[in-house]
């Protein structure tokens, strides 16, 4: 049975004056493009699954092309619709603003290129609008062995089609609510960048212990006033002051004098709240790994527990969630509601607060993750362990220097949980105005005086 496109609220099927109604492939070239003999280039920019949430795009990864996997075969240009086909309920789809030139997917994702017909983000609006998604899910679904769509499905639906210059004004109404979405992204971006930066340069690098010591080498004489002011200008002098001036030698190598070696264990817990899914709320947030992005800590992304038939662990605002398997994916986030998550995440909380920017710092870090993933035990579904992470040596500062950086990184995760907040409710928006907009229930002009009130 094909797709209805009742689904998109028309009544009796009859569609505004200078609609018409056709196939999909009338308006998208689908995978176009896929690597061959004359590829030009010998690196690649690889987008897996995994890379690709809701709208969302992740970190490429670089990769010489001989050792890329067999599935990464799909070429992408700049404006390409980018859309799973496995388990497409999951919503791993985006709308590809700009593209490396040797960026590409797997062949678990479509790639849809707009015709002339069609405006290419009016594209990416309709083929990820709920009623196909739902459509192409329940297809899917009758495939228990491997649930996905074929490209054929896809090309095949019929859907409503406005003129081009009335699909322009659509794409440009609802991309005005995706473009601050993108916008909060990219702030959650440079927030982690500058929190990941603040820890290396205090318990990696231990760039203001390295600098006083360097002044009182060249000045010993001078008052540790003296000292803090000239090694540690961009500081405030309260927070400089907790800063050792000397190193010393410990089982890690040269650390700050007073600073202790200890475990992940001595300042981090793993409450093991254990629930049974006939006792949690449908509507609670349930997130599992599909939600999770590689290699960032703002989770966009979750789902509901309406229909979970497992035991799950629960989880509060604030705590770190820690993928355990696969680990070597990197998914690790804080979490910005209260929910319950899947039995293959790790939940994370610090003994105390004033240890939640060194607990994040350790458990999100490049290191961490590499540690975890080489004491994995299992071949094909690798998993660490909370009683391997909690062994995990750490330096310890003195408890006034995690307090002072806790203070600095809070502030910043709350900016980051708040604009995912922001950024769903306008994505629900973006997603409530789009079938009304698909069929015409809703004209432009109507939309745009909307959009004003609330963007």
């Amino acid at each position: 049975m094909g797709f209805n496109i009742s689904a998109f609220g028309l009544v009796d099927n009859r569609l505004p004056d200078g609609w018409t109604i056709d196939r999909i492939d009338a308006l998208a070239d689908i995978n176009p493009e896929q690597i061959g003999s004359g590829y030009k280039h010998s690196t690649i920019a690889y987008l897996d699954i995994g890379n690709v949430a809701s709208g969302s795009v992740g970190r490429p990864e670089m990769m010489p092309l001989k050792d890329a996997p067999s599935r990464a075969k799909r070429i992408v240009q700049p404006k390409d619709t980018i859309l799973s086909t496995v388990r497409p309920g999951n919503r791993a789809y985006a709308f590809v603003r700009e593209v490396l030139e040797n960026l590409i997917v797997s062949t678990g994702f479509a790639v849809l290129r707009a015709r002339s017909s069609a405006d290419p983000r009016f594209l990416y609006y309709l083929t990820t609008s709920t009623p196909l998604i739902d459509y192409w899910a329940s297809i899917a679904e009758e495939k228990s062995a491997y649930p996905s769509v074929n490209p054929s499905d896809i090309a095949e639906c019929v859907v409503p089609i406005p003129p081009l210059p009335e699909q322009r004004a659509i794409a440009h109404i609802l991309g005005t609510l995706d473009d601050k979405i993108e916008l909060n992204r990219r702030m959650s971006e440079t927030l982690e960048a500058m929190a990941r930066a603040l820890f290396k340069s205090w318990f990696v690098d231990f760039l203001p212990v390295r600098a006083k010591a360097a002044v009182r080498r060249d000045h010993p004489k001078w008052t540790d006033d003296q000292v803090t002011r000239a090694a540690c200008p961009k500081l405030k002098p309260e927070i400089a002051r907790l800063f050792p001036d000397s190193f010393e030698d410990s089982e890690l190598g040269e650390i700050p004098k007073g600073w202790t070696v200890g475990t992940l264990g001595d300042i981090a817990e793993h409450p093991r709240r254990g629930v049974q899914p006939e006792s949690i709320e449908p509507n609670t947030p349930y997130i599992a790994l599909e939600h999770m992005p590689r290699r960032s800590i703002a989770l966009h992304g979750w789902g509901l527990a309406d229909g979970l038939e497992s035991n799950k662990f629960e989880f509060r605002k604030g705590e770190i969630l820690f993928g355990k398997l696969r680990s070597y994916f990197h998914k690790v986030g804080v979490a910005p509601v209260d929910g319950v998550c899947s039995t293959d995440i790790v939940v994370i909380a610090p003994k105390s607060w004033r240890w939640f920017g060194l607990v994040l710092g350790h458990t999100s870090s490049v290191e961490f993750v590499e540690y975890t993933n080489a004491g994995s035990t299992g071949t094909k579904m690798p998993r660490t362990r909370w009683a391997d992470m909690a062994r995990y040596e750490v330096v310890l500062p003195s408890e006034p220097v995690a307090e002072a950086f806790s203070k600095l990184v809070q502030p910043l995760i709350y900016l980051i949980i708040t604009s995912i907040h922001e950024s769903r409710t306008l994505a629900a928006l973006r997603d409530a105005l789009l079938p009304k907009l698909i069929s015409g229930e809703l004209r432009v002009k109507d939309a745009e005086k909307f959009i004003g009130k609330v963007a």
